[in-house]
């Protein structure tokens, strides 16, 4: 895992009730975390995510994800390591009640 990824598995997602996966595989991609229970995808976007051709990519990328039903949500490298108490609040609200 890279760093942000170990930040927000140890710090975020240990500490919520449902139950998360790291790598797991979705047809031709494999997402950074899942929750089966939340069908909920959690992407952590490097530097890398920012040129034109990635961005094309992580937005066909999603809409195939969408496609199977599940819910996407994204996160900067730079989010998780200097607000990864933020990125803990946001997550929290995608839980049901």
């Amino acid at each position: 895992m890279t760093e942000p990824e170990k930040r927000i598995w140890y710090q975020c997602l240990q500490h919520l009730p449902n139950r998360f996966r790291r790598q797991r595989p979705f047809g031709p991609y494999i997402v950074d975390f899942y929750c089966a229970s939340l069908k909920l995808v959690i992407e952590i976007d490097g530097d890398s995510h920012t040129t034109a051709d990635a961005v094309a990519y992580d937005a066909e990328r999603t809409a195939f994800l969408e496609g199977l039903g599940l819910r996407v949500i994204r996160f900067s490298n730079h989010e998780v390591m200097n607000n990864v108490e933020g990125v803990f609040e946001r997550l929290k609200e995608e839980l049901p009640p």
